[in-house]
C-alpha cells in the first residue's frame, strides 16, 4: 500500500509535459519541417505538395509546391524554431504549432498565401488566409487546387 501511495504522489507531483522541440529547422515542404530529428507538420494548415503546380492568370504553370517550400525556408533561415506537440494527424504524422521567435509559422504561411487554413480545425488561421486572398499573395496569384483536394487525386 505504501508503494502505491508513493507512486500516486510521484505521478501527480510531476505532471507530464507536452513534447517540445527547439533548434534549427530543415524544411521538407511548405508545411513540414524537421527539428531535432523529428519531422513535424504545421498544425491546422495545408501547403501545396512539392510536386503540386498552379496556373498563373496568364496561363503559365508554376511550381507552387516548391515556392511554398522556399517561403517557409526563408522564414526559418538563421533562427531557432520552437514547436509544441499537437499529437498526430489522421495519417499518423506528428503535428505541432511552431514558432520562429514570436512568429507562428502556420500564421505566417497563411498570411503570405503559401498555405491554407484547414477547413475543419484551421479557424485560427482563417483571418490571415482571407488577408492573403484579398491581397493576392502567394497561391492567390494563381489558379490552384486546394492542397487537401490535390493530394486526393
Amino acid at each position: 500500500m505504501k508503494i502505491l501511495l508513493i507512486a500516486a504522489v510521484t505521478l501527480f507531483a510531476f505532471p507530464v509535459q507536452a513534447a517540445e522541440w527547439l533548434g534549427a529547422a530543415h524544411v521538407v515542404d511548405g508545411g513540414t519541417l524537421v527539428v531535432q530529428d523529428t519531422e513535424l507538420r504545421l498544425f491546422a494548415v495545408h501547403a501545396p505538395q512539392l510536386e503540386q503546380t498552379c496556373r498563373t492568370r496568364k496561363g503559365q504553370t508554376q511550381k507552387c509546391g516548391q515556392l511554398a517550400r522556399q517561403a517557409l525556408a526563408a522564414t526559418v533561415r538563421g533562427v531557432d524554431v520552437r514547436c509544441e506537440d499537437k499529437g498526430l494527424d489522421a495519417q499518423g504524422r506528428r503535428v505541432a504549432v511552431c514558432f520562429a521567435g514570436w512568429m507562428d509559422l502556420a500564421g505566417e504561411m497563411t498570411a503570405s498565401g503559401w498555405a491554407l487554413a484547414d477547413p475543419i480545425i484551421g479557424g485560427a488561421y482563417k483571418r490571415s488566409e482571407t488577408f492573403a486572398k484579398a491581397r493576392r499573395e502567394g497561391l492567390w496569384r494563381s489558379e490552384f487546387t486546394a492542397p487537401w483536394e490535390w493530394h486526393e487525386k
